[in-house]
């Protein structure tokens, strides 16, 4: 039996033990949780663990009394690197959820307290560690587009929504798209490329499309708009356009936030790798159905490589020569099999120590980036990306 300790149970870290983990070792097991909310929490619990799953007041007394093998951080994002921190104390395997941090200060804590931990850390970076990324960096590195220098990537949101009729839109916890979303493609894309980020200039596009002056506490089913608004449980259900079924929070009312203090409607990076080649980046919030995209295109003399984890393909161009190809990955698993990679990887380090596939060093890094970029959306000029030292 694998016996997993668990920091701040949310939603994402639920379905990470009880659909990726338990499918690759059904002995995994939840002995001890810290989180403040115990009624809900044991609610998301599976009937395995809802049994034997004690909660404790600190990560020490559940370290110490339960005795787990392993540990995750599921809390929400201001306070994965202050957990995270303290977990570094202890010998045991983590599995971190991004982004790892949200302003500097969280970035550079963890970046000193596991510069001499024997923690290891599997940072939940899932795209990354996908067949289908993994693909296309087989292909660069063999040489399919010759030497890479350019670079596209775009994330258009089909659920764009969440950001703003969830608890997403609150500031203080999850600091903006750029470091709730963009993370894990700036990771994905250094690890495409083989390069760290050095540098970047962004913009960001806000309360052009949601927050507005509607009032303060406003949800759907209190709206005298519901039977026109767009966003409404009713016109979601009708037009198919995702968004919560459900009675939810305003998407255009005061509490979606003010000035930087808001999430972007969309917003765009030019990026510079360390190997001086460049990316366009972009994202969108307002996308909805078959508009969804997510994927990157590395282009240059000898060839073109392009993926996208909606359509489930990458596409391979020779330049030289009058061949292209076309390979598809499976459907149906969470993240393209990137969670599923990433929960082999945990649990081999759990049984074996061998390395993260993800470790704290990356998270660390894209945080480093992103806060670059939100740096530079609000000065409007290039900003270095600090570089990861441990």
């Amino acid at each position: 039996m694998i016996r997993r300790g668990v920091i701040g149970y949310g939603g994402r870290i639920h379905g990470s033990i009880d659909h990726v983990l338990r499918r690759l070792d059904p002995s995994v097991q939840v002995v001890g949780v810290v989180d403040s909310n115990e009624e809900g929490t044991r609610t998301r619990l599976a009937e395995c663990d809802r049994q034997n799953a004690v909660f404790y007041k600190s990560v020490d007394k559940l370290v110490r009394r339960a005795k787990p093998d392993a540990l995750a951080i599921g809390t929400r994002c201001s306070l994965h690197s202050p957990y995270a921190v303290q977990v570094a104390r202890y010998d045991l395997p983590l599995f971190l959820e991004k982004p790892v941090a949200v302003t500097l200060k969280q970035a550079t804590d963890p970046e000193r307290a596991f510069r001499k931990s024997r923690c290891q850390v599997v940072v939940s970076f899932p795209l990354r560690v996908s067949p289908l990324c993994e693909l296309a960096r087989r292909d660069i590195a063999g040489g399919a587009v010759g030497d890479p220098v350019h670079v596209t990537a775009v994330n258009y949101v089909p659920y764009g929504t969440v950001y703003w009729e969830q608890p997403y839109r609150d500031y203080d916890i999850f600091h903006g798209l750029f470091r709730q979303k963009a993370t894990r493609d700036f990771d994905y894309l250094s690890c495409l490329m083989g390069s760290p980020i050095l540098r970047v200039t962004a913009t960001a596009t806000r309360g052009q499309v949601f927050g507005a002056k509607k009032k303060a506490g406003l949800v759907s089913s209190r709206c005298k708009e519901q039977d026109t608004c767009l966003e409404s449980p009713q016109n979601h259900k009708r037009n198919g356009s995702g968004g919560s079924p459900s009675d939810h929070l305003c998407l255009f009312n005061v509490d979606c936030g003010e000035g930087h203090r808001f999430n972007e409607d969309a917003s765009s990076a030019l990026l510079e790798f360390a190997s001086r080649a460049h990316w366009v980046y972009t994202q969108v919030f307002s996308s909805r159905r078959d508009a969804a995209a997510c994927g990157a295109t590395v282009s240059w003399y000898l060839g073109t490589v392009g993926f996208d984890w909606y359509a489930n393909a990458l596409k391979r161009v020779r330049h030289r020569s009058p061949f292209s190809a076309v390979e598809r990955v499976g459907e149906g698993a969470s993240h393209l099999g990137g969670d599923q990679e990433l929960g082999y990887s945990f649990l081999e380090l759990i049984r074996t120590g061998k390395g993260s596939r993800t470790p704290i060093q990356t998270g660390i890094q894209s945080a480093y980036a992103c806060l670059a970029a939100v740096e530079s959306a609000k000065q409007g000029r290039y900003v270095k990306v600090r570089q990861v030292s441990c």
